[in-house]
């Protein structure tokens, strides 16, 4: 799967509720957990993968792999803590975010299961992170203006790139399938 990056409209969208879980939704978790893993991420947000619905996948430190859809952060500690956090969305760049310690949270798990979850440490941090993107907001978002200004132009420097590279190379093809079909063309006369 192809997980968007910062400067991609998806990832500030405002997410709409799952009305069901189907098989088709739960292959999507399944393959959100092996882009994530092949990452080398911990969790992964809906937008992230270009869809803006309220779902993430998580595996936190206890190797648990766990479903969140239409989550609701219902109470949070007021015990903060500061933690090294990072993205998927834009890989290179990692600054110290406040959040409270602990969470609970109401969700739907794979298979439409009503659960709710207290959760606390790198748990707690990965379900707000995830839970952010839901609601259009990256960690950058909660830390220094000034990092989150330089990671988003950096960013955006990044996207650029990239898609001058896809132009060059739909470019390129487009000028070896007129030689081809030249070439066949001469053949046939």
């Amino acid at each position: 799967m192809k997980i968007y990056k910062l400067g991609e409209e998806v990832l500030r969208q405002k997410c709409e509720p799952v009305a069901e879980i189907t098989d088709s939704l739960r292959e999507t978790f399944n393959e959100m957990f092996e882009t994530m893993i092949e990452a080398d991420g911990v969790g992964l947000a809906a937008p992230q993968i270009g869809i803006a619905q309220r779902f993430f996948v998580i595996i936190s430190d206890d190797d648990v792999r766990r479903v969140f859809v239409n989550p609701q952060i219902i109470s949070t500690s007021n015990e903060l803590c500061d933690y090294e956090e990072g993205c998927l969305s834009m890989p290179g760049f990692n600054e110290n975010i406040r959040r409270p310690a602990k969470v609970t949270v109401q969700a739907l798990d794979e298979n439409g299961k009503a659960f709710t979850l207290e959760a606390d440490g790198l748990l707690a941090r990965i379900i707000q992170h995830e839970n952010d993107h839901l609601d259009g907001i990256v960690y950058i978002d909660r830390g220094d203006p000034n990092f989150a200004a330089k990671v988003t132009d950096q960013m955006k420097k990044r996207l650029e790139r990239a898609a001058k590279k896809e132009a060059e190379k739909a470019r390129k093809a487009a000028s070896i399938a007129a030689k081809l079909a030249a070439k066949e063309a001469k053949k046939v006369k």
